[in-house]
């Protein structure tokens, strides 16, 4: 699989503007007091670095409230060690409609925030505010007296200001800044190009929808050394434009903790993934998959490779998910995945308890979830390749919590047009790795663990076209068969190591 590092990507960027000037924020007026809107300083010292032809905005130490800010081209934001940029508690300073980001971009070129600073979204006062509002009929909003699914009320996405928001922008750096305590996304681009993110720490613990990073229909992008702390998913790539997609991308080097997913592509999906390379990433106490990809929108997942990724109290290790959400005919296509060098711990309990907006329960009875890789029938997920996979499950199973025969794997639902999540199918037949219509699957030293009881087969491959086992290590045997093959064509399987001297390990239908 061919992927493109390009680990050149801007090497030295922003270096012809070394000698930028310095537009201290203090000199049009900035106070560094938290009370004190510098709304109107901020943006002049914005506009004037931009109308000079460019330089640095430098944020001095000190706590600076502002509203929402737009950045011009050629312009970079330094925050000293110490600066803070406060999000107003107001709502209404990101507009009566649609909410502003705390600082936005569009359509801009050679664009940068630096320093040592952090971008405060002031999340807890702005919601109060947000509330206080809609309380009084000053925004409209369809969904903030609704319960969710899970029984949970909150604002539209819309009516909640992310702390960035970049489109269409080209040559952007984003480098050694904290960003924390937003209300939605913490930081959104959307169809940018030459991106570089290096460095920086997010705290994203204080509401819904709060993903640590959203790349959203980006090339070219190179996101390394970053730390991402999220109530919902981590390190999120999403496509919204069935005509364009997320290309190029390549990251490394991070650590995520999330009450979602910690690696997501998705759900977003009608352009597609092409050409993703992620390495050399730790994931901590995240309730969901540690890698989830998901296309269910209409899109392409192409020449994905994924490799050196250590989970440890992790909900769910892998779902790979191909659907059909979108309305139209085009069904979305999954052709080429490499996963590799994978541990993933799987605890007895919620992972993500105790954090302050932890995920949602599961509804309805369930055992723990394996590990998933499901297409449709007729549109299988293909050429998915997972070598030297070590996945360690520490929880129990019983039938009296909920229970699918071997006999019932026709009655599993496809769910094609729902949400793609790890549980989306309730109780499955495998405690290990569960693998409906695909084609082209090879399973290379991998290894499945289960320190608890469990009464279900370590691995039910069902539907499978080309399946290749190369080394499957089980080193539990909880119950027989301990492999399942139903409907499983063309397959080589060897060096499968199961203890124990029964014949009845594996069944083949």
């Amino acid at each position: 699989m061919k992927i493109l590092h390009f680990l050149t990507l801007l090497i030295t960027p922003f270096a012809g503007y070394a000698q930028q000037k310095v537009f201290n924020i203090t000199d049009y007026g900035a106070k560094a007091d938290g009370i004190t809107n510098n709304t109107i300083s901020i943006q002049k010292a914005i506009d004037n670095a931009s109308a000079q032809g460019g330089g640095t905005v430098y944020v001095p130490a000190g706590k600076f409230l502002t509203a929402a800010i737009s950045l011009k081209s050629n312009v970079t934001l330094n925050l000293a060690k110490n600066a803070v940029l406060l999000g107003s508690a107001k709502r209404i300073d990101y507009g009566e409609g649609h909410a502003a980001p705390l600082i936005a971009a569009n359509n801009l070129q050679h664009i940068a925030i630096t320093g040592k600073g952090a971008i405060d979204g002031n999340g807890e006062e702005l919601l109060k505010d947000l509330f206080a509002m809609l309380k009084a009929g000053k925004l409209r909003d369809s969904l903030w007296q609704k319960q969710n699914p899970w029984g949970q009320t909150q604002p539209e996405e819309p009516n909640r200001p992310k702390l960035i928001h970049f489109s269409n922008c080209t040559d952007v750096l984003i480098k050694g800044v904290t960003m924390k305590n937003g209300l939605v996304w913490v930081q959104d681009y959307t169809k940018c190009r030459d991106l570089v993110i290096d460095s920086i720490k997010v705290e994203s613990n204080t509401y819904w929808n709060n993903d640590g990073i959203d790349l959203v229909d980006c090339q070219n992008v190179k996101l390394t050394n970053s730390f991402f702390n999220a109530d919902d998913d981590g390190i999120c790539l999403k496509s919204s434009d069935r005509n364009s997609s997320c290309e190029n991308i390549y990251v490394a080097n991070c650590t995520t903790r999330s009450s979602a997913s910690g690696i997501k592509f998705g759900t977003a999906s009608h352009g597609g993934f092409k050409k993703i390379t992620i390495k050399n990433v730790k994931i901590y106490d995240t309730y969901r998959s540690a890698i989830a990809l998901e296309c269910v929108d209409g899109g392409v997942m192409e020449d994905i490779d994924i490799s050196n990724i250590n989970a440890v109290n992790t909900g769910n290790a892998i779902f790979i998910r191909l659907g059909h959400r979108n309305k139209d005919i085009v069904v979305s296509r999954i052709n080429g995945i490499r996963i590799s060098n994978v541990t993933v711990d799987v605890p007895k309990g919620k992972p993500d308890k105790g954090y302050p907006m932890e995920g949602p329960l599961v509804k309805g009875n369930h055992n723990t979830f394996p590990s998933s890789i499901a297409g449709l029938p007729g549109h299988p997920v293909k050429n998915v390749i997972l070598e030297n996979i070590k996945i360690v499950y520490h929880g129990d199973a019983s039938k009296a919590v909920a229970n699918v025969s071997l006999d019932s794997l026709t009655k599993i639902p496809e769910n094609p047009h729902d949400y793609p999540e790890f549980s989306m199918f309730g109780e499955l037949p495998a405690w290990g790795f569960y693998t409906r219509h695909a084609e082209g699957v090879t399973f290379k030293d991998v290894t499945l663990s289960c320190l608890g009881n469990d009464f279900r087969a370590a691995g039910v491959f069902d539907g499978v076209d080309r399946l290749t086992i190369n080394g499957l290590k089980i080193p539990q045997v909880k119950s027989l068969p301990v492999i399942v093959f139903n409907r499983v064509s063309k397959s080589s399987v060897k060096g499968i190591q199961i203890p124990g001297t029964s014949k009845n390990k594996i069944l083949k239908r």
